[in-house]
């Protein structure tokens, strides 16, 4: 069995919690918490699960770490603290774990990825001998291995666009929702996530994967926006009002120019509430989706709903995010030390787990 320590418990780290109970080959063998009202509960309870899994979340990292765990699943957020997420990722790495996160975009393509964040974490492997491999959903296996997948099943292909297609008020993270999307914002509001060269940074990152994998070379990476107010205030279940007037709608493209065409492109439309832009692409059932395109022939388009906690979309993305990741450490944990990208580390089967409910045997 795989020693596997789970460091946050947050819309990540309880799917994490649960993927980890659920794979075969791995333990879990403590969790990591910032919360002091978090510290001494129950793993299970923390993750939502109807039984207790004996393991107590702790904040001692140095303890946890001194352990020396197999692998870390870093699930805490790194959107509003990226300097702080890579000094914990390094940190497991120098303790020579093989580290699981979605928290750093630009980790995603390491090759690409600037030296203030890929410098520290090959520093730390050296030192460790750990692995690391970042990935998530979109960014992630929604633009990369699925489109690549897909890709393969037609005689010839023309373009490829990748969709997520969101109602942001199933995503119970209100500060990135309101502060960095800007959503229920003035319309005069600069949201973080909006400034120019930012959506390259999170998504370019995947654009570059898919160019190597197809054999094309880009001539360069563009943006595209479009953000519409709200026509209506409208109030949400999980984070209250949004008046009328603000920010009610957000649609950008990430397009990857081949022959100066935009041929890979990653797109995404998102709404506080289906009231809003009505005209841009919608979701099979309006709350969520991912979709793959491809043009060419035959034309194939995949659609991917995901749904957790109590049918929640943006909890079944997070879920599937998490079950890439957990379900590469063994995989990783067999290979050489290093950095990792979705192109390294296989989609794999899940191998002794049909029909388990979610619970080791």
């Amino acid at each position: 069995m795989i020693s596997t320590v789970v460091w946050g418990t947050g819309n990540v780290g309880r799917a994490a919690i649960r993927a980890v109970e659920a794979h075969p080959a791995l333990e879990l063998v403590a969790v990591l918490v910032h919360d002091p009202a978090k510290v001494g509960r129950d793993a299970g309870e923390l993750a939502g699960l109807d039984h207790e899994l004996e393991v107590r979340a702790s904040d001692d990292i140095e303890a946890v770490l001194a352990a020396r765990p197999r692998a870390v699943v870093y699930a805490a957020s790194g959107d509003i603290r990226p300097d702080d997420a890579l000094a914990d990722i390094a940190r497991a790495l120098r303790s020579g774990a093989v580290v699981v996160s979605p928290a750093l975009y630009p980790l995603y393509d390491h090759r690409g990825a600037p030296p203030e964040f890929r410098d520290p974490v090959v520093a730390a492997i050296a030192e460790g001998g750990g692995s690391l491999f970042a990935s998530g959903v979109d960014p992630g296996w929604g633009n990369d291995v699925l489109p690549l997948l897909v890709s393969g099943l037609g005689s010839t292909v023309d373009a490829i666009r990748c969709q997520e297609i969101f109602d942001y008020s199933t995503y119970d993270q209100p500060d990135s929702v309101r502060l960095l999307v800007g959503m229920g914002q003035p319309m005069d509001y600069d949201p973080p996530m909006l400034w120019d060269t930012v959506p390259t940074m999170v998504w370019g990152g995947q654009i570059r994967l898919m160019a190597r994998a197809l054999g094309v070379e880009l001539d360069e990476i563009r943006e595209t926006l479009d953000r519409r107010p709200l026509d209506t205030t409208v109030s949400t279940r999980t984070m209250g009002d949004f008046e009328a007037g603000t920010q009610g709608a957000v649609r950008f493209e990430v397009q990857g120019i081949v022959g100066g065409e935009p041929l890979i492109v990653i797109e995404h439309v998102t709404r506080i509430h289906p009231s809003c832009a009505p005209d841009w692409p919608t979701p099979p059932d309006g709350t969520g989706a991912h979709r793959v395109i491809i043009e060419g022939r035959p034309r194939i388009e995949v659609t991917v709903e995901a749904a957790d906690e109590g049918e929640n979309r943006s909890a079944g993305g997070n879920a599937t995010a998490v079950g890439r990741l957990v379900n590469a450490i063994d995989w990783l944990v067999d290979q050489a030390p290093g950095l990792y990208d979705a192109l390294d580390v296989p989609l794999r089967p899940a191998v002794g787990k049909l029909g388990h409910r979610g619970r080791k045997q």
